[in-house]
């Protein structure tokens, strides 16, 4: 069974931080690849972080310098830390493997995340 859960979303002025978690099923987290997603009003889903099992992270330009992706393998979990944030940052965020989010797989709810003053 697959299982993808997001929390840690909120409403949060602009210059501040949240942190986000992701639990995955073990099936989903495993060895594989784990990445966060948006998706803003009126865009698509979006590709913003992702980290290996073995470490090697990735950003999109639009978040790489204030947001910071990690996991704790033993939990099958995945957090993003995300600091100066600004509206345009206004999105559901969601977690997932990258092979399973290329290939078409089912997502989570997500976790809305608002910033706003």
């Amino acid at each position: 069974q697959v299982q993808l859960v997001e929390s840690g979303g909120g409403l949060v002025q602009p210059g501040g931080s949240l942190r986000l978690s992701c639990v995955a099923s073990r099936n989903v987290f495993s060895t594989n690849a784990m990445g966060w997603y948006r998706r803003a009003p009126g865009k698509q889903r979006e590709l913003i972080a992702s980290e290996t099992s073995s470490g090697n992270t990735y950003y999109a330009e639009s978040v790489k310098g204030r947001f910071t992706i990690s996991r704790d393998n033993a939990k099958n979990t995945v957090y993003l830390q995300m600091n100066s944030l600004k509206p345009e940052d206004t999105a559901t965020y969601y977690c997932n493997a990258l092979v399973r989010a290329s290939n078409g797989g089912s997502w989570g709810q997500g976790t809305q995340v608002t910033v706003s003053s």
